[in-house]
Parts: structure tokens; C-alpha cells; sequence
């Protein structure tokens, strides 16, 4: 076999292997699940390991990710042309903080737990709310709050930093009605 040949098929091996595109149609939570049926089983999971309903964490992956894990931060400039690195390490579908993604993964035990795998990400997002709760009384089904206290951390919630940014309350008031959507499909197509 000719050396071109070999290379043309391990690139489309390799092409292969690579990440999945963002399932179609974010709007509708039955297509999501049925296009990735590992999503569902990652979300009950979550769900029944930490209490975060299905719904809930769909709204904030689809904020955060659009249910791509390998999505990242846009690029920062200067000058509008000199690349300055990210905007944050924030990584993957759960768009995690590498600290914090740190702090997961020592304080549950996970020390190979990856960003991109949307298993652990929303384990995560469970230990993230389930200590939102706990520190902030925020119960896990009111996506709007425990979405403040997701962007803004727990001691940027508790200051009301997101008080002066009212693009972001907007936001958070719009998960809220994409859960409840969510919801409501979910239910529609047996899902729940």
C-alpha cells in the first residue's frame, strides 16, 4: 500500500474519532435526547445522584454550550487585532472554570473527569448545585438563581454582583423559561 493511501485513511480515521457536532434543533428537548441518547442517561443520572432535574440542567448546557463540549471562551484582542489569549479558562459543556473544574474534581473524587464528556459535566453541574443550595438556599429546580450563582460564583451571587448587569438577569430569566419548555416536552414524549 502506497504511503498516500495510508495516510488518506488514517486521516479519515482520525476524522472519524473526532468530536460530535452539537446535536440539530436545540430548541426541542425530545430531539436532543433522541440524537444523543447518552445525554439522557448522563441527565437521569445526574438526576438521581444529586437531585438536578433533567430539565434543569439542559437549560444551563444549552446556555452555557449549546451542547458542544468542546466549546470555549471567545479570544480576547488588543487593539482589535493582537491576540491576548481567552476570556476565561471556562471549557467543555458545563463551561467550568478550571479552578472550580479542580475543586470537582478533588472534592468528588474524579481525578480523570474531563470537560468534554458530558457524564461528567453534568455530574458536576449537580456537585456545583448542590453546593449552591447548600450555601446559598437556592433550591435546585429555580434554574434563574442557581444560573446567577453559576456565572457569578457563589460569593459573586451573594454579593448581588449580578444585580448591576441586567443582560445577564435577562438571561437567567430566559433559562428559566427554556427549562419549563424543557419540561414540558420532555413530559410530552415520555422522556421524564
Amino acid at each position: 500500500m502506497s504511503s498516500r493511501i495510508a495516510a488518506l485513511i488514517l486521516l479519515c480515521f482520525l476524522a472519524a474519532c473526532g468530536g460530535k457536532s452539537p446535536p440539530k434543533n436545540l430548541n426541542n428537548a425530545c430531539s436532543i435526547v433522541d440524537q444523543r441518547p447518552k445525554y439522557l442517561k448522563a441527565f437521569k443520572a445526574t438526576e438521581k445522584k444529586w437531585g438536578v432535574p433533567v430539565y434543569v440542567q439542559m437549560a444551563v448546557i444549552y446556555q452555557e454550550s449549546k451542547f458542544d463540549g468542546d466549546a470555549r471562551t471567545p479570544h480576547r484582542y488588543a487593539l482589535g487585532v493582537i491576540p491576548m489569549g481567552r476570556q476565561s479558562s471556562a471549557f467543555g459543556y458545563a463551561q467550568a472554570l478550571d479552578g472550580t473544574w479542580d475543586d470537582y474534581k478533588r472534592a468528588a473524587g474524579r481525578p480523570g473527569a474531563s470537560r468534554k464528556n458530558i457524564k461528567d459535566a453534568t455530574d458536576f453541574m449537580g456537585w456545583y448545585m448542590t453546593r449552591t443550595e447548600q450555601k446559598l438556599g437556592i433550591p435546585k429546580t429555580n434554574v434563574r438563581d442557581n444560573y446567577l450563582a453559576y456565572h457569578e460564583g457563589h460569593s459573586g451571587y451573594a454579593r448581588g454582583s449580578y444585580r448591576s448587569k441586567s443582560w445577564l438577569i435577562g438571561v437567567a430569566n430566559g433559562l428559566q423559561t427554556r427549562s419549563e419548555t424543557y419540561k414540558r416536552q420532555l413530559q410530552a414524549c415520555g422522556k421524564l
